[in-house]
């Protein structure tokens, strides 16, 4: 592996990777990896949408901007009669600005295949439609209003009053964030029965609606299909990523599932950056050699019994998420505090700044 463009005072979590381009697949869905036979069910519980039409422009009013992506920014919007509503509609425009690179079009077009797959999940963000027949394009998504799950996170340590009550708190409580986990869970279990591959799962990537459920959200990365190998060169959340996506390049669901270890590391510790005090080559040298983050002081054994799981270096050893989300629905049932809110020292997990490049 050839590693590129690395700034040794920067530790944005993120390294780019030059790989050599090599085609593992003759089938392809729009740039995806895609398997033919074996096609996956999806939760009974739940209607796959038919592929959404283009959207009318002219029925669509953007309003204020949300924040910046990658390639482009994300407004809020009004939306007249989408997905079959009646009325206004308030949505989520990912906007592909014109003159932008190639790789920021494949990018784009990559994330939109993907989303057609999607169906309707309560703990998935909803695609609702596109704009793709002028520039700019335009992603059109269920509008969720409590931003990401790590700002709400990080924003929950500013509170002075922390609950390890089940009600009545102005901040999170234990049970809040374990059902954050388990709301993840549920949305990644949907994910994977369809043989989507996230690729990018972590906090920043999950958004929390106003009644704090949590949707697994932001496509950009992500692939169908049951395994995926890297080929171009792109930056990687190397703190996210288990150590044969690091080494070997393959993706499968069970790399999701490394980083849904990481992932519930962030919601115990509100938010930290991952590997706290270590830079991307001492992250990616010791997950090489063995090394797993502690157990924080405030976690109960359960749960990090739980991220260990999901750290196996074997992957046909580590849970599949249907597993996680039965063990997350037994911690739901009782009473128990998981998380000792009153116990986090906040010193201890303060790592939460990083490089203006990276996508935290």
């Amino acid at each position: 592996m050839e590693l590129d463009n690395v700034r040794g005072d920067v530790d944005d979590g993120y390294q780019s990777v030059k790989m050599p381009h090599r085609r593992t697949s003759d089938h392809t869905y729009q740039g995806l990896m895609a398997i033919r036979g074996n096609e996956p069910t999806s939760d009974g519980a739940y209607e796959d949408l038919k592929e959404p039409s283009e959207f009318a422009r002219s029925q669509l009013n953007i309003k204020e901007e949300l924040g910046q992506g990658e390639f482009g920014s994300v407004f809020k919007a009004d939306a007249w009669k989408i997905s079959g509503s009646a009325g206004v509609t308030t949505v989520a425009v990912k906007e592909l600005k014109g003159m932008t690179s190639p790789a920021a079009s494949t990018a784009f077009f990559k994330e939109l295949a993907v989303l057609k797959l999607l169906g309707t999940h309560p703990n998935v963000v909803s695609f609702l439609g596109c704009c793709t027949d002028t520039d700019p394009f335009y992603l059109l998504l269920e509008y969720v209003s409590g931003g990401s799950l790590q700002s709400t996170l990080r924003t929950s340590r500013t509170q002075q009053t922390y609950g390890n009550l089940h009600g009545g708190s102005k901040s999170l409580s234990s049970r809040d964030l374990t059902r954050f986990a388990w709301d993840v869970a549920k949305g990644m279990t949907f994910l994977s029965a369809k043989k989507i591959l996230h690729r990018d799962l972590a906090t920043r990537n999950v958004l929390v609606s106003k009644d704090k459920t949590c949707k697994v959200s932001d496509f950009g990365f992500s692939r169908e299909g049951d395994e995926y190998e890297r080929t171009t060169k792109t930056r990687l959340p190397i703190r996210w990523m288990a150590p044969e996506s690091l080494f070997h390049r393959k993706y499968t669901t069970k790399t999701d599932v490394w980083a849904f270890g990481v992932l519930l590391w962030e919601i115990v510790t509100l938010g930290a950056t991952p590997y706290p005090g270590m830079s991307k080559r001492e992250v990616m040298d010791g997950v090489q050699q063995g090394y797993r983050m502690e157990k924080p002081p405030h976690c109960d054994q359960k749960l990090y019994t739980l991220m260990l799981s999901c750290w196996n270096a074997d992957p046909a050893r580590r849970p599949e998420f249907r597993k996680i989300q039965r063990t997350l629905d037994t911690l739901m049932e009782t009473e128990h505090d998981y998380i000792n809110l009153a116990s986090l020292d906040e010193n201890t997990y303060q790592s939460l700044q990083t490089a203006m490049d990276e996508k935290y």
